[in-house]
């Protein structure tokens, strides 16, 4: 073969090629490229960074977005042991409560309490948990009272979607005075 014929079936870049694996450089390229390059950043878990508009964080080794209702999902969400006595927190019905209202697993509230009764202090305690679903359940009724006071329209669109006249049931002055001075007896009282 003559050298002509040699440069017309190999070019630069097969030549090249040939260069990089006799050398052992198979991962060097034989061709220049022009283009958009991203520019890449590398996170690590819990770093929080953002990005075309959205908060993102890196939990568990994996990317998620940040939303403003994950401090709530963290409140409500039981893990799979408790924090107290690091046993599993199993999602019974028991534990679900008992997670909602302490933070812990139903036997480490049976012990608090039961230290509890031991100090003298469970009756204290009854009593505030007692008296915080009271003033929980007053600001809930006594919103619903205000809002049926304020009520104007007597027609109201059901389930269904059928348009009932309920004019003949409104609220007398009498009636709202006694709703009234029912809830204003009910925050005096300390259970």
């Amino acid at each position: 073969m003559s050298e002509t014929q040699l440069n017309r079936e190999f070019e630069e870049r097969d030549i090249q090629r040939m260069r990089n694996i006799v050398s052992g450089n198979t991962a060097d390229s034989t061709r220049i490229q022009t283009g958009y390059e991203k520019k890449s950043q590398k996170h690590i878990e819990g770093d929080v960074w953002e990005e075309n508009g959205k908060r993102w964080t890196i939990k568990g080794g994996l990317k998620q977005t940040v939303t403003k209702h994950d401090k709530i999902r963290e409140l409500v969400t039981m893990p799979l042991s408790c924090p107290s006595c690091s046993k599993a927190l199993k999602p019974t019905s028991l534990n679900k409560k008992m997670w909602s209202y302490h933070k812990m697993c139903s036997d480490c509230v049976i012990d608090m309490e039961t230290k509890m009764r031991i100090n003298g202090t469970y009756e204290e305690y009854a009593k505030n948990i007692m008296n915080q679903n009271k003033n929980s359940f007053l600001t809930d009724y006594e919103q619903a009272v205000e809002e049926y006071a304020k009520s104007t329209d007597d027609s109201f669109v059901s389930e269904a979607g059928d348009i009932e006249n309920w004019s003949k049931s409104k609220v007398s002055p009498e009636m709202l005075k006694m709703l009234k001075d029912n809830i204003k007896q009910l925050k005096e009282t300390e259970l």
